[in-house]
């Protein structure tokens, strides 16, 4: 049955243009499945990290920050389309807030551009912006960068497209078949294929041979990983071969990755929810036990990743992450599938002398439901002249919209047909029920709405404290 499996996905693979460095690490996650593998990592193998290196409030000279960003590239993930939004295109094109320099609405495309125009100009340094696209999300993000044509290094490409392989059948282990829309039976293999992508596109080689000898990676959707001069000269100094960067844990962040020690090796790990057995997500989410998050944004030398991945015959290596899911994502019914995935951040074990760095909440914000999305379109945030998101109030509002009416973005913009409501002075807004908002609406303190029925807030209302209708 799965010989049968794999050599379906590797025709599969090879007619859709895949190279064998590729379709070699799919099989050998494909046996990693078969064999039963789950990923999962016990709270019993491993114990935590409790100290890690402290980039918060550096300030290297001026001089050593342009030298560093003048041998990084800075590298933007954008694979997704934000589909558990409702959307069906790259979820970077969503429109986030307006801003410099006329007030228009911008994209996270938009200000990712915005903010590495900045940092070139700050430091006159030409420091390359790469995205890595899916084959989902290649065409409308070129579209869109179009508006900057600055972007381009000569050279250098603006974009490299991650791999793609097939659904598998959770009965069989065979490639899924989905005639109502054949795109649905691939998938990307998440954001830890990077590192073969680099590779085998030569790419890897090209930024080595033009002089650049650092990158940073992180989430398109995190508008708060800029471009850092103080971080890239702190990462150039440390002489690690990869520092990826941790915030402090507070209730918030429960859901979130970690690092931790393995036992048998002493090498340090990335722990994602999927990787961890049921009966251990009390330790998991436990921000006492694990005090620090990992935010998905990660330094690595250049030299360094092209060692690891050689010694690996150029694979990296990374842990199975074996997520199930339907293979029409808006389709309960849709046959049960797995997606072999591998974390980007789980290079952290292949690498010897890896750092962790601790750097300030301000530099995670992603946006990964409406939720996030209306806290970052209200005045408790501003764009500055360097398209950088600066939090307002002391403390950021916690936001909670009933997902049976704000989930979907068409549902959400609905609802705020004149955008988001003023936060700043807000500790809380929950919201259970179809409320639809009006212009000039100010929240002030612990905002809890309740609703039955559909309810509508008059314009100008400055609401105090919960309402129930």
């Amino acid at each position: 049955m799965s010989d049968k499996g794999l050599e379906a996905a590797a025709v599969r693979m090879r007619a859709a243009g895949m190279p064998e460095l590729f379709i070699r690490v799919f099989g050998e996650y494909y046996r990693q499945l078969e064999e039963g593998s789950t990923g999962l990592i016990p709270e019993h193998s491993i114990q935590p990290v409790t100290a890690v290196a402290d980039a918060r409030g550096i300030e290297p000279p001026v001089s050593e920050q342009a030298e560093a960003l003048r041998h990084t590239v800075f590298i933007k993930l954008n694979g997704g389309l934000g589909t558990s939004m409702g959307m069906d295109r790259a979820k970077s094109l969503l429109p986030v807030r307006t801003g410099p320099p006329d007030g228009a609405m911008l994209s996270f495309l938009d200000i990712i551009a915005g903010q590495v125009r900045h940092v070139r100009s700050a430091f006159g340094v030409r420091m390359p912006l790469i995205f890595m696209d899916s084959f989902r999300t290649q065409r409308d993000t070129l579209a869109a960068l179009a508006a900057y044509p600055d972007l381009v290094q000569e050279g250098l490409p603006l974009d490299f497209v991650q791999h793609q392989e097939p659904k598998l059948r959770v009965d069989n282990l065979e490639p899924v078949d989905w005639p109502e829309d054949p795109s649905l039976e691939w998938c990307p293999p998440g954001h830890g294929d990077i590192y073969v992508s680099l590779l085998d596109t030569g790419l890897l080689d090209t930024l080595i041979e033009r002089g650049y000898r650092y990158a940073c990676t992180s989430n398109a959707d995190n508008l708060g990983a800029a471009p850092d001069g103080r971080i890239a000269a702190w990462f150039a100094a440390s002489g690690a071969p990869y520092a990826p960067e941790v915030c402090e844990r507070t209730p918030a962040d429960r859901k979130g990755g970690h690092l931790a020690r393995r036992i048998s090796d002493g090498r340090i790990v990335l722990r994602d929810t999927a990787q961890t057995p049921a009966d251990d997500m009390k330790w998991f989410t436990d921000e006492t036990r694990h005090p620090f998050f990992h935010t998905n944004n990660l330094w690595f030398d250049l030299r360094a990743l092209r060692e690891v991945l050689n010694e690996g015959g150029g694979m990296a290596g990374l842990p199975l992450i074996r997520n199930q899911k339907t293979v029409d994502p808006s389709n309960p019914d849709s046959p049960q599938v797995y997606q072999i995935e591998c974390a980007l951040g789980a290079i952290v074990e292949r690498f010897d002398g890896a750092l962790p760095v601790l750097v300030d909440r301000s530099r995670f914000l992603p946006v990964k439901t409406t939720d996030d999305l209306l806290l970052l379109r209200s005045d408790a945030y501003e764009l500055g002249e360097d398209f950088q998101l600066r939090l307002v109030p002391q403390a950021a509002p916690l936001v909670e919209l009933d997902s049976r009416y704000y989930k979907r973005m068409a549902d959400f913009d609905a609802r705020f047909p004149h955008g988001a409501p003023s936060l700043r002075e807000a500790t809380r807004l929950a919201v259970t029920g179809d409320w639809t908002f009006g212009s000039e609406v100010h929240l002030r303190g612990d905002v809890e709405l309740v609703a039955r029925d559909p309810q509508t807030i008059a314009d100008g209302t400055v609401l105090d404290a919960g309402v129930e209708a």
